[in-house]
């Protein structure tokens, strides 16, 4: 089995500061955001394929990057962030505020607490994982960048180390934060979480 290596990283600070984005709220990136990225990014592009989530706070960027190194780019819809329901857009602060009750036990319970109208993490799993599987199985040997999400990317490390979708929320995720995962003859490994800067 030929080497497959992935870096995937999280898309930067939205306009708007922290709210709850998910696939139905569409912000793009803030200054500070374009700025996060750019760092982590840094002097590396020794990649063939970039690969990048719909919404724009990933594509915009995307779109950069592939243009000023030559790189191609596809967009995966599957590799939208986890829908939040009636929290899209809507500060932690503001749902504290209106109902600390389900906010309390979404954060007790995030599987079975979600969201009015929100995705389950089964069906984020599902997606992501179909998603991934197909993007690693048509690169063998080949060195991707995925720009996706804090959600996204949990999923991604949960079902690499078959941890249950309650834990998934442990897992701190910054803006611009960097996972590689390195596909070999016995499996895949985690080589980073959260790195600043890809190397």
């Amino acid at each position: 089995m030929k080497e497959t290596v992935v870096d995937l990283i999280r898309h930067g600070e939205p306009q708007g500061g922290r709210r709850y984005r998910g696939n139905g709220n569409d912000d793009p990136l803030s200054p500070l955001g374009r700025e996060q990225m750019w760092q982590a990014i840094g002097h590396h592009h020794h990649w063939h394929q970039i690969v990048s989530s719909p919404l724009a706070r990933c594509r915009a960027f995307a779109v950069e990057l592939a243009s000023r190194h030559g790189l191609p780019l596809a967009v995966e819809p599957d590799l939208r962030e986890v829908g939040m329901g009636s929290w899209e857009g809507r500060t932690p602060r503001q749902v504290i505020a209106e109902d600390p009750e389900a906010f309390e036990a979404f954060y007790r319970d995030p599987v079975r607490c979600r969201p009015q109208g929100g995705e389950s993490l089964e069906s984020l799993s599902e997606r992501v994982g179909r998603a991934y599987d197909d993007l690693v199985a048509s690169h063998p040997g080949r060195h991707l960048l995925i720009i996706a999400h804090a959600g996204v990317m949990r999923a991604l490390i949960g079902r690499f180390l078959l941890a249950a979708p309650e834990r998934w929320y442990r897992i701190r995720l910054d803006y611009a934060g960097v996972v590689r995962i390195r596909h070999e003859r016995f499996g895949e490994s985690i080589e980073c979480v959260n790195a600043r800067q890809i190397r």
